[in-house]
């Protein structure tokens, strides 16, 4: 098994303060080496799988964009939560539509704006399975902020989750009703003047103040530390879901350099200087 050259073996073995597992040691004196000169002889280990496995592909949106983080940690709540096999998912028009070609979930594409409508009749046929839409600021706050209204006022048992970064990016960058004040767009360059365009709508806000709403948040995705926080606040959202606790709803803001004319890197940075000091991140109900 041994010579005064070299061990080999399938085992741990000690020799002169050298250990080897599974490869050829060089031993010169009390100094080992490994054998590099040809591969190991151990079994290759395999790394676990990257959560989550749910993502089927790379996404088509622009650098920077903050929406394909969102979406991972939404899906890792489902797999965190083990009810993959048991949810549907509705998304509204935008730059997320996209998602649906690489999302390993049940998923519905809806009229612009009325993916709580939608998930309203899915869970009224279907109460065991959990509902989530995923919508952006434009899809849920310019075209269908009656139906999520009307949604949490009725109680509904179905998760919102809104990706508020103030533009509607997938037609070019316009303002929205959640764009703040001083916000350059599309079609607010100078800035969002209220006395022109009016002032920002706060969804989640409104939301929080109907009865028949279980659990309302608003989390980002800028900083780690605000994925993370973010990530939780799904998680209570369809916690609060399966325990038939009445509507919930999680804004997360997201970054869009593109449609906000700043540098990639900066995103950010400017997302906390603007829309976080306008919107206020946190628990609301």
């Amino acid at each position: 098994m041994t010579t005064n050259d070299a061990v080999t073996t399938n085992d741990a073995v000690t020799t002169n303060d050298a250990v080897t597992t599974n490869d050829a040691v060089t031993r010169s004196g009390a100094a080992a080496t490994i054998d590099t000169s040809r591969p190991p002889v151990r079994p290759v280990k395999t790394a676990a799988a990257a959560k989550p496995n749910l993502i089927l592909g790379e996404h088509s949106l622009c650098p920077g964009c903050g929406e394909p983080v969102a979406l991972r940690i939404l899906l890792e709540v489902l797999q965190d939560l083990d009810i993959v096999q048991r949810t549907i998912g509705v998304v509204g028009h935008g730059c997320y539509g996209s998602f649906v070609r690489i999302m390993d979930v049940d998923v519905l594409q809806c009229l612009h704006g009325r993916a709580p409508a939608c998930a309203t009749g899915i869970k009224r046929v279907r109460p065991g399975v959990a509902v989530f839409t995923l919508q952006g600021d434009g899809d849920m706050a310019n075209e269908g902020l009656q139906e999520v209204l009307h949604a949490a006022a009725r109680g509904e048992n179905i998760t919102c989750v809104m990706l508020n970064n103030g533009v509607f990016g997938d037609t070019g960058g316009q303002q929205t009703a959640t764009t703040v004040l001083g916000q350059r767009t599309k079609t607010s360059i100078d800035g969002r003047d209220p006395e022109t365009h009016g002032y920002p709508i706060p969804v989640a806000d409104l939301v929080a103040g109907l009865d028949g709403v279980g659990y309302v948040a608003r989390g980002a995705v800028s900083t780690a530390g605000a994925v993370l926080q973010t990530k939780r606040m799904i998680r209570k959202a369809f916690e609060t879901q399966l325990n038939r606790g009445g509507f919930s709803l999680v804004e997360i803001l997201t970054m869009c350099p593109t449609g906000w004319f700043v540098p990639t890197a900066e995103g950010p940075d400017y997302q906390q200087g603007t829309m976080e000091q306008r919107y206020k991140l946190g628990e609301l109900v």
